[in-house]
């Protein structure tokens, strides 16, 4: 029987931190995961409207198959400067890859947009994002806030306020893996316009409400919910990190990204639209020692699902209002 880790939290994985920075006026911000040492990365995506950083470097065919950190931001293109804050501070510290007495801190993004969410977009020339991403790193930990902070300060879902969420969960092998994710979604996390979260069957204990699915399955469970039908393409994206501390290769890092889209389908309907950005990145920091079997691979593979549908559904549970919001958050679902 899986469980989660002491946290519930992807830095239950052995060798990341977790940071944070908003800002509350701009209704965004940024979140990055740093790596106590480099790690082996991949990525996917499949949504139709991405924004990206340093994802071409990630395919296993290439030559750095380790990064320092991944950085997920608000902001649209405008957040794709977040990284530059982070590899200021990554390079300041000494870390990076080192080419020719150079230090080169390795650090992909993905953004999302949070521009049309009711935040104070006026920030002059320069947009924010570059020290944003300085002082999330600044304030990395084993021990981080989810909801409405970092990059999933000003988030949206159809209906309600998206948010930040975390999820680990341990394998029976000893495997520990955990999910992040700034939900910001085109679809609903929720079953029609109601309290019950479609990632309700992977959820351990009550980690968002312990409210399980509608008895009947309530007839609005099947109208497609959008956010911004009137608005246009690319106002929508979930970005993710999915890591564990399994020994992986480059190719396996990728196959471990592939796989944890399915936690997408599982929590959020309709998603991978033209509309979403949808992206996951992986990490393996190889803390554990241990190596997959064919079997124990397949279970990975299948918990990261799980453990990154149980993670966007925490995003939105812990979301919190604030003032200008255009959408609600969940518990108003419980009035």
């Amino acid at each position: 029987m899986f469980h989660t880790g002491p946290r519930n939290l992807i830095t239950d994985v052995v060798g990341l931190r977790v940071g944070n920075a908003s800002d509350g006026q701009l209704k965004s911000g940024v979140t990055v995961v740093l790596c106590d040492n480099p790690a082996v990365a991949g990525v996917q995506v499949l949504g139709g409207a991405p924004g990206t950083r340093e994802t071409d470097l990630l395919e296993p065919h290439n030559s750095v198959d380790t990064v320092n950190a991944i950085v997920l931001s608000g902001g649209s293109a405008f957040g794709l400067d977040a990284a530059s804050g982070v590899q200021a501070a990554l390079r300041e510290a000494g870390i990076g890859f080192l080419v020719r007495g150079n230090h080169v801190p390795i650090v992909p993004a993905a953004i999302l947009f949070d521009l049309a969410n009711g935040g104070d977009k006026n920030w002059g020339r320069y947009p924010p994002y570059r020290e944003l991403g300085y002082e999330a790193a600044q304030n990395a930990s084993q021990d981080f806030a989810i909801g409405t902070t970092g990059a999933g300060t000003g988030a949206l879902t159809a209906g309600l306020k998206g948010g930040l969420g975390s999820a680990s969960t341990v394998l029976d092998s000893g495997i520990h893996i955990g999910a992040l994710a700034a939900v910001n979604s085109t679809g609903s996390v929720t079953v029609g316009r109601g309290k019950y979260f479609w990632a309700a069957p992977f959820e351990i204990g009550d980690e968002f409400g312990n409210h399980g699915y509608p008895s009947p399955i309530q007839a609005d469970a099947r109208k497609i919910l959008l956010k911004f039908r009137d608005k246009s393409v690319g106002a929508n994206t979930t970005i993710a990190v999915i890591a564990t501390d399994a020994v992986l290769t480059a190719a396996a890092a990728k196959r471990l990204a592939i796989a944890t889209h399915d936690g997408f389908t599982r929590a959020i309907w309709p998603t991978h639209t033209p509309a979403d950005g949808d992206l996951v990145f992986a990490l393996a920091t190889g803390a554990s020692g241990k190596e997959l079997s064919e079997d124990d691979a397949i279970d990975l593979y299948a918990a990261a699902g799980a453990t990154m549908a149980r993670a966007i559904a925490r995003g939105v549970y812990a979301a919190t209002p604030a003032e200008n919001d255009l959408f609600p958050v969940w518990t108003s679902r419980l009035r």
